[in-house]
């Protein structure tokens, strides 16, 4: 377990070991996220909507399920 001190200003050194599994480097934004107990700190994304696209390719579309679901259930009479 890694282990830091606060500062008197509340300043937290990520040790070197993450940093680099992480790839943090000066100047980045983490995320400090309380969990009710329990603080993680989370790399923020550099680019959010181009790390998000494709996040959802091969995966069947809920649009096209549902509108078969729907289909199904009329030639049923429901």
């Amino acid at each position: 377990m890694n282990t830091s001190i606060l500062s008197e200003k509340g300043w937290v050194v990520i040790p070197r070991e993450l940093r680099e599994r992480y790839g943090l480097k000066k100047g980045d934004r983490v995320h400090i996220i309380d969990y009710g107990g329990v603080i993680s700190v989370v790399p923020a994304s550099r680019a959010p909507l181009k790390d998000a696209l494709g996040m959802l390719k091969g995966r069947p579309s809920l649009v096209k399920e549902l509108a078969k679901s729907r289909s199904e259930d009329s030639k049923r009479g429901r």
